[in-house]
C-alpha cells in the first residue's frame, strides 16, 4: 500500500468522521473467464444456484457456468444474440435476456434454449415489431412473473407465468431503463439512467417515478432493503447511495471515494444486512489512474439518518486489477462476494476475513 494512499484514507477520515478499515490483499481476488471468443471486454451480470455461479458475456454471446473451485462450462448462444440479464425463478428455471435478439429465454442444464419469448412491441400500425432490447430482467414477487426493462423503447415489460407478454411506457421519454427489483410492497421497482429516477411498477403496470436529488446521478443497481419498507441503489455519477421508501421519499449517502473520477456500479446486500458497493476510476475520464475497490457499510447504515455515515464502519477492498469497469456483485452460496469485472472479463471474490490495519 502506497504512502499516498495512506493519505488519502486519513484525509478521507478527517473529513467524514468515519471508522474505515483497510484489508488484507488476500481477502480480495480475481480470475479470469477465458470467454472462448476473439470479443473481449464485455461480462456482464450474475445468478447462482446451488453449487453454480452463472455470468453472462454479452458481446462473446456466451454464458458461463462455474462452480466455486474454479471449474468452469460455456453455454454458446445465438450469434449476435446479446445475453445480458440473467436470474433464477422461484422453479429453479434459469432465464437470460438476450438483448440484441429481443428475446428473453430459459435454459437447460446443458445450456440449450429450451423456450423463447418475444419481447418485441408489435401491433396495429406497427410495419415492423420493434426489439424492446430486453436489458435487466427481475422477478415480480411471485417468483415466476418476469419482468424486463426496455432500454430502446422507454418501457418495461412482464412475462406472465402463461407466456403472455405485456409493454409499458414509461412517462419520460429516453429513460434508459436498467436494473428492476421487486419491492417489500409487492410492486417493481427499477432504476432510470439517464432521466436519473426510480421508477415504481405496479403488477397492473401503473407506472410511478420519482426524481432523485442528485441531478444527472446516472441510477444503475436497485435491491431491497434486508428489513423492509425501503429501496437501495446505486448513483453511477452521483457517487452516493440512495434509500427510498415505499412513498417516493429519497435519502442519499455520499460515498467516500479515494479520487474525483471514482464512479459506482452494482450494489448488493449479505445475509448479514451488510451493504456491499463496487466503485471504479471511470474509464470515460481515466486521468489519474488509480485502484479500483469493493466497498463493505456497516448494516447500520440500513437506519442510519439521512446523509449521516457518522457511525457506520466501512471497509475498502483493493482490487488486484485495475480499468475493471465494474458492473454487478452478490453474496454467493459459500458466503463470500463475488463480482463481475466487465472489461477485464474477469470474476471476483471476497473472501470475508479480519481486517489488519484501522484508521480512526
Amino acid at each position: 500500500m502506497t504512502k499516498a494512499l495512506n493519505i488519502t484514507r486519513i484525509v478521507i477520515c478527517l473529513i467524514f468522521s468515519l471508522s474505515i478499515k483497510l484489508m488484507a490483499q488476500n481477502t480480495i481476488s480475481d480470475m479470469s473467464l477465458n470467454w472462448p471468443s476473439s470479443i473481449k471486454g464485455s461480462t456482464h451480470e450474475l445468478a447462482m444456484n446451488g453449487d453454480y455461479i452463472y455470468i453472462t458475456g454479452q458481446n462473446m454471446d456466451h454464458v458461463a457456468k462455474m462452480d466455486y473451485d474454479g471449474t468452469i462450462e460455456y453455454f454458446k448462444m445465438p450469434d449476435g444474440s446479446g445475453p445480458h440479464g440473467i436470474l433464477f425463478d422461484k422453479h429453479d428455471q434459469l432465464w437470460v435476456s438476450l438483448e440484441f435478439k429481443g428475446v428473453v429465454v430459459r435454459l437447460d442444464e446443458k445450456g440449450e434454449i429450451v423456450e423463447e419469448i418475444d419481447c418485441h412491441v408489435s401491433g396495429d400500425g406497427i410495419s415492423t415489431p420493434i426489439n424492446t432490447s430486453p436489458h435487466g430482467i427481475g422477478l415480480d414477487a411471485d417468483g415466476e412473473t418476469i419482468w424486463f426493462t426496455g432500454k430502446r423503447t422507454s418501457t418495461v415489460g412482464k412475462i406472465n407465468p402463461d407466456r403472455s407478454v405485456e409493454h409499458f411506457e414509461l412517462p419520460a421519454l429516453g429513460a434508459v431503463p436498467i436494473y428492476l427489483h421487486a419491492g417489500p410492497d409487492g410492486n417493481v421497482w427499477g432504476t432510470e439512467l439517464l432521466t436519473s429516477k426510480i421508477l415504481q411498477v405496479t403488477p397492473k403496470g401503473e407506472v410511478t417515478e420519482y426524481s432523485i436529488p442528485t441531478g444527472n446521478s446516472r441510477p444503475i443497481a436497485i435491491k431491497p432493503d434486508p428489513l423492509g419498507d425501503y429501496m437501495w441503489f446505486t448513483e453511477e455519477a452521483g457517487n452516493k447511495v440512495g434509500r427510498i421508501d415505499m412513498n417516493g421519499n429519497i435519502d442519499e449517502f455520499s460515498v467516500p471515494s479515494t479520487q474525483k473520477n471514482q464512479i459506482l456500479a452494482g450494489l448488493t446486500f449479505d445475509s448479514q444486512g451488510n451493504l456491499w458497493v463496487q466503485s471504479y476510476v471511470d474509464q470515460n475520464n481515466p486521468n489519474p489512474e488509480g485502484n479500483d475497490y469493493i466497498i463493505k457499510f456497516d448494516r447500520s447504515i440500513l437506519r442510519a439518518p439521512a446523509g449521516d455515515l457518522t457511525n457506520v464502519e466501512i471497509t475498502y477492498y483493493k482490487v488486484p486489477t485495475s480499468k475493471t469497469v465494474m458492473h454487478r456483485i452478490k453474496e454467493g452460496k459459500d458466503g463470500n462476494i463475488y463480482f463481475t469485472e466487465l472489461k477485464q472479463d474477469k470474476l471476483g471474490k471476497v473472501t470475508i476475513a479480519t481486517a489488519i490495519e484501522t484508521v480512526k
